[in-house]
């Protein structure tokens, strides 16, 4: 669906501490879920912020630069491997949004979430799906957690470099899948998710 079949997004909060929420991270078998919020400066729009899947390497990398300078308050946050396996991945990934809620130097009025559900925060807002692209502060919101996770896999690579962390994210690709095979799950795994836990069984 394109942003122009999305129907408007009707925001029912009038202020300027409105910030937005995302999170990337929740398919991959190994490393952290990681989340971000932002509150962008009303009179200081960004150009060019899109849903960070949308957007090229190096688009993200300048906009995330440019968010960090611009932007009234953000924050970026995440859950565990192991609170993923204690949690559940639903559950953690609401834990590491709050925890970037909490983080803003700036309290945020209104929560914009991108998702079916809002995160079990304090503040109030709203669920948006598709939000990352249909509101400027949740498409600030993915590209800063997905500069942040994307750099957690290159420094994971760079550690176990056999695994290919840094073409395929963590995500189960056919190449992530074989290395699992091969060589036997990390302690960055996320141990409850289906191919690692069968790959446990026969280490």
């Amino acid at each position: 669906m394109s942003r122009r079949e999305l129907p408007p997004l009707v925001i029912d909060y009038p202020g300027e501490r409105l910030a937005g929420v995302d999170e990337v991270g929740r398919g991959p078998l190994v490393g952290a879920v990681v989340a971000a919020a932002v509150i962008l400066d009303p009179a200081g729009p960004i150009e060019g912020l899109a849903d960070s899947k949308t957007l090229t390497a190096k688009r993200r990398q300048a906009l995330d630069a440019e968010i960090r300078e611009r932007a009234l308050a953000f924050a970026v946050a995440e859950a565990s491997p192991a609170e993923i396996d204690a949690l559940n991945i639903y559950h953690a990934t609401h834990l590491a949004m709050r925890r970037a809620i909490d983080a803003l130097s700036v309290a945020p009025e209104y929560l914009l979430v991108d998702g079916n559900h809002l995160p079990g925060h304090h503040v109030p807002g709203q669920a948006v799906v598709k939000g990352d692209a249909r509101h400027p502060a949740i498409a600030a919101a993915s590209i800063l957690a997905k500069v942040a996770r994307d750099a957690d896999m290159a420094a994971l690579d760079a550690r176990h470099p056999d695994y290919g962390f840094a073409r395929h994210k963590g995500y189960p690709t056919r190449e992530h899948l074989a290395a699992l095979e091969r060589l036997g799950p990390l302690p960055e795994h996320r141990r409850s998710f289906g191919p690692v836990k069968r790959q446990l069984a026969l280490f």
